[in-house]
């Protein structure tokens, strides 16, 4: 089987996360694809296949070494992402992509067809003469992350084909949930027993990625007065109103529309309200840890004034942190981003160093013990139907990971 018929298997899976489950995995759908991938891993020859009772499958590639090697990991997610239905994908290869627009679907809910054109997306023109897989313009693709989980079980088979490249234990892991946030929170690293690994979760070829977001919530609520419009002067107190104040009180300019690069925001993700109670949902984001403690605090100040000039105890704030910044933790390691430079070398590949405006796997993990930096699967425009990857990307994804494992049989601890 090569890359595109696994790859291809994989989307068949449903596998799509809801962010308003309480179970782990968030969807019973998810269980059906894991326990096909845990077969496969048996069937292509890993040995130390389990998968718990959450979803999440740990595999080990022995070595073939005498010598000490460091043990190293590798991770995917196979869930999609909530944004866009994942169920009955029809994905499509594009052969020798030539540059033009590509007609995705003749018939679509809200048009009579779908097209998917270099003008609106430049990075196409990255991919001619490639092979792309594509959707028929109603569904996602799933190369978040079905791209990564295809590039680390080729690449495992494709150890056990050449003996004669050396490597390690090689340990693999697959896990659920991912797009809501839950990925790694019940990640077992103790059980992964892996001195490093990477996530193969990130997009276009030569991506590495070893700086994110911190990030927290905010939920701001506002308790008012509700009194019939007619005698409600010096009586009412509107919520909604008051919520509409607290959201002009942060900056306009710091918002995910006006940001890029290593500029942080807040970002207002939800509202609900009436006269009587308002809700207001933000996340916090920014690289710089300081910061990121002065955008909470600025949060925080703004509720204060809230209450200064409504009454305490009318508006309320409930603060979260997600995730930190993975740097402050690969920092001190910095083998761990040299050994993916060299291999990229080897390849081949122009390595596209640049921080994460948003989040990972590795991230969490990286603050779990496990420096864990995030390298390209190969997918673009994920989460909607101009999803697509191509099958030279995932090929030269699959190479990298073989590289890495050969030049850690030669690392010295």
């Amino acid at each position: 089987m090569d890359i595109t018929e696994r790859f291809l298997n994989y989307t068949k899976f449903d596998t799509q996360s809801a962010e308003d489950s309480q179970s782990v995995p968030s969807t019973a759908k998810q269980l059906m694809f894991a326990e096909y991938l845990k077969k496969e891993l048996i069937a292509e020859g890993l040995s130390d296949v389990e998968m718990d009772d959450k979803g999440y499958i740990y595999a080990t590639l022995k070595s073939n070494v005498k010598r000490s090697v460091p043990t190293i990991g590798f991770i995917s997610h196979y869930d999609t992402s909530p944004d866009c239905s994942g169920a009955n994908i029809k994905a499509q290869i594009v052969e020798r992509y030539d540059g033009k627009d590509i007609l995705l679907s003749t018939k679509c809910e809200d048009s009579e067809e779908r097209m998917m054109s270099p003008k609106k997306f430049p990075e196409l023109l990255q991919h001619v003469g490639e092979d792309l897989i594509v959707t028929d313009g109603t569904t996602l693709l799933g190369a978040d992350d079905k791209a990564g989980i295809a590039e680390i079980v080729q690449a495992m088979v494709y150890l056990q084909q050449h003996k004669e490249i050396p490597h390690g234990d090689i340990r693999v892991a697959f896990n659920p949930d991912e797009e809501i946030g839950m990925g790694a929170h019940h990640f077992d690293v103790e059980r992964f027993g892996c001195q490093w690994a990477y996530t193969m979760d990130g997009g276009d070829v030569g991506e590495l990625e070893f700086e994110n977001f911190n990030a927290a919530s905010a939920k701001i609520t506002v308790k008012g007065v509700s009194v019939h419009p007619g005698y409600a002067k010096d009586k009412m107190v509107n919520a909604n109103r008051l919520a509409a104040e607290f959201v002009a009180m942060l900056p306009a300019n710091e918002t995910p529309e006006t940001t890029e690069g290593y500029q942080g925001f807040y970002h207002l993700t939800g509202m609900q309200g009436n006269v009587e109670s308002a809700t207001l949902s933000y996340i916090i984001r920014d690289h710089d840890r300081e910061r990121f403690e002065d955008r909470k605090r600025f949060i925080q100040n703004a509720v204060q004034q809230m209450n200064e000039r409504y009454g305490e105890g009318t508006v309320g704030c409930e603060l979260r942190d997600q995730y930190y910044n993975m740097k402050e933790k690969i920092d001190p390691q910095m083998h761990v981003i040299d050994l993916v430079l060299k291999a990229m070398q080897e390849c081949g590949v122009a390595p596209k160093v640049k921080p994460i405006r948003g989040g990972t796997d590795g991230a969490q993990l990286s603050f779990k013990g496990l420096p864990c930096p995030n390298i390209f699967a190969g997918g673009v425009n994920f989460h909607g139907p101009y999803e697509f990857v191509s099958i030279q990307s995932m090929e030269k994804a699959m190479q990298i990971i073989v590289k890495i494992c050969e030049l850690t049989a030669d690392y010295n601890n």
